[in-house]
């Protein structure tokens, strides 16, 4: 799966040139937080959103700053703020380093930019012209059918799953995992129903177990009986 397959293809965008009511106004009819700025030719120039309309004059939630702050920060950074809240086209507050993908990137590109950048949306690019965007929303959007797709699997996988298949994909898959304690626990399966016995040095294991058990085609239900063993002292906490 990749961008092309989940973004958004029907843009609302705005240009340099609108006010900052027009991207207000896009904002709340279309119901989203961040619009892409284009130059007449379909170039991306930048980004606004709800975040470059906060401080604003007209709502009086203009930084108030004091005078000893006004000496040591300088007249530059002043000047970006007086912009920021007083400003009345919408090229003079976005923001001009997008971070962008194309149709072709993969879904953790998506995420890993969206992480260092802090943003929740992302323009998709092509050719150097907009032909789409990416959110959180499509993200979350394409979790969902996974999971439905997951679980109509899950259903067709159950009945042709015997109860030894199901403990050894349990064990197969703890293995595989970095954090997987191997040596210290046991599976059973009966009718489907995991029973996870034995012990783990973190409490995250046992919830790390649980949910790979969860996950394992035709389990039905999971039973944890984990104990929690703290390492240093040996005491034994209780699930």
């Amino acid at each position: 799966m990749n961008v092309a397959d989940i973004m958004t293809r029907q843009v609302v965008s705005v240009t340099p040139q609108m006010t900052i009511a027009d991207a207000a106004r896009r904002m709340l009819d279309n119901r989203i937080s961040g619009l892409p700025v284009v130059d007449p030719d379909g170039t991306v120039v930048g980004i606004v959103t709800e975040g470059d309309l906060l401080r604003r004059i007209e709502t009086g939630t203009a930084r108030q700053r004091s005078r000893w702050f006004e000496i040591l920060s300088g007249p530059g950074r002043l000047a970006g703020e007086y912009v920021h809240s007083h400003a009345r086209k919408i090229g003079e507050v976005m923001t001009p380093e997008v971070a962008s993908v194309t149709p072709q990137d993969s879904l953790t590109t998506v995420v890993e930019l969206m992480e260092s950048r802090h943003v929740r949306r992302l323009p998709v690019i092509e050719a150097g012209r907009l032909v789409g965007i990416i959110s959180r929303a499509n993200l979350v959007r394409a979790l969902l059918d996974k999971l439905a797709a997951a679980g109509g699997a899950d259903v067709a996988g159950a009945a042709a799953s015997d109860d030894a298949a199901i403990r050894d994909a349990i064990l197969a898959e703890t293995a595989k995992q970095p954090w997987g304690p191997r040596a210290s626990i046991d599976v059973t399966v009966e009718a489907g129903i995991v029973t996870l016995s034995g012990s783990v040095t973190d409490d995250r294991e046992r919830d790390a177990l649980q949910v790979l058990a969860e996950n394992t085609p035709g389990v039905k239900a999971v039973r944890n009986n984990l104990v929690w063993v703290e390492p240093m002292s040996g005491y034994i906490i209780p699930n």
